[in-house]
């Protein structure tokens, strides 16, 4: 079965796109590519378990087992050595990238307390958008009475979009709850 998004974007919002911005063909009309889901530990360098923990809750957030990344090189100052845990990210394409957003946008903010939209300022200058969650719980997926700690995420956005607001009109009309100024 096609995700309801997908059909959401190749019928109405793709056409719209390619009318706001002058696009002669359909191909040319910006697209969500990827998303990416990551979520650091800070003490996955001394308990492991935390780090087995948030993986669990990523696994289970989007549907696929996460990559464990790991430090590149030692700071001293933050007591890092190299190749030490530090977080682990999930990408998702295709169907699921698109259930996942439909299930973040419809399901999973709505549930954030005062919620009155993300901030339309985590724009990179390419066109893909950056966004942070401060606690996993926002998605009906997890179990609240497993929850050992409250792990913050970050979400990207991955989009063919070349300018901000190519991304930004692609966010907006697939549902994206952006803050009104």
């Amino acid at each position: 079965m096609r995700p309801r998004i997908l059909e959401k974007f190749e019928k109405e919002v793709a056409p719209q796109l390619l009318q706001d911005f002058g696009l002669k063909n359909k191909m040319q009309a910006p697209k969500l590519t990827k998303i990416l889901v990551s979520m650091c530990i800070k003490e996955a360098a001394s308990d492991m378990k935390a780090m087995d923990r948030a993986m669990a809750d990523v696994a289970t957030i989007t549907g696929q087992k996460p990559k464990l990344t790991r430090a590149k090189k030692a700071i001293a100052n933050f007591k890092l050595r190299e190749g030490v845990p530090l977080g682990c990210v999930s990408t998702l394409r295709g169907a699921r990238m698109w259930e996942f957003f439909d299930r973040l946008t419809n399901v999973a903010l709505p549930r954030v307390r005062d919620f009155r939209g993300v901030p339309g300022k985590g724009f990179d200058g390419n066109g893909n958008y950056s966004l942070g969650l401060k606690d996993q719980i926002l998605f009906p997926e997890i179990n609240y009475d497993k929850v050992d700690k409250m792990r913050g995420m970050n979400i990207t956005f991955v989009t063919s979009a070349t300018t901000d607001e190519q991304g930004y009109a692609l966010l907006d009309k697939l549902g994206m709850p952006f803050r009104k100024k």
